[in-house]
């Protein structure tokens, strides 16, 4: 990412910290300490933090600063409503856009999802799977939206599967695939809405117990 701004990347390591869970929800985001680890100024600091903000993954509280927001089903429920919604729309308008190597690039990236060892795997996989049918639409702002829902999603995976993933077969992108491949643009974006609008539960423990997750599935 050679061209990336100092800016972007603060923003895109602790995008990557709160989603993983090495900062926990309510902890707060001090501005000097990161300018001191990354050797920047407070001016890309702040500008990074508001990102996260926009992206739902810190909050601002007054005369507190920024913390990483906490998890809530409400959040997660809307999230997935969202993604259900935004997502359907964006395939209905890159179905026509729709190439054979793209397709064949998206199976290889359903495989890849098949395929994954851990969560973090998983969720890099499944995210690719998800731009290369999307971003043929040609709409940068929608994708831009569905970009920040899906770093929402990968945070509640993490969570629910931290500590012990398992593998599993994802029936519905090769039902995606093969309805796109055979030109069923109606097919693939109610499997696809269906598909990411699903909220699983399981069970985690803690030290203090067992405690409920939820996790969106695609």
């Amino acid at each position: 990412m050679a061209d990336e701004t100092l800016t972007s990347r603060i923003a895109r390591v602790l995008a990557d910290r709160i989603i993983q869970g090495q900062l926990a929800p309510g902890e707060k985001l001090r501005q000097d300490h990161i300018a001191a680890e990354f050797g920047a100024s407070h001016v890309p600091v702040r500008e990074a933090l508001l990102r996260l903000e926009a992206q739902g993954l810190a909050i601002s509280e007054p005369r507190r600063g920024m913390r990483v927001t906490t998890f809530a089903i409400e959040e997660l429920r809307e999230v997935a409503e969202m993604r259900s919604a935004l997502e359907s729309l964006a395939l209905r308008h890159a179905a026509p856009n729709m190439t054979p190597r793209i397709l064949m690039n998206a199976a290889d990236a359903a495989r890849a999802v098949d395929d994954a060892t851990s969560v973090r795997e998983w969720e890099a996989a499944n995210r690719r799977f998800h731009r290369l049918i999307l971003a043929p639409c040609g709409m940068s702002r929608l994708m831009s939206t569905i970009d920040d829902l899906h770093a929402a999603s990968a945070r509640f995976l993490f969570a629910a599967w931290r500590s012990d993933w398992e593998a599993r077969t994802d029936h519905d992108h090769r039902t995606i695939l093969a309805a796109l491949h055979r030109g069923n643009t109606t097919l693939a974006c109610a499997t696809l809405a269906r598909h990411v609008g699903w909220i699983g539960k399981r069970q985690i423990p803690t030290q203090h117990g067992l405690r409920d997750a939820y996790a969106i599935s695609g």
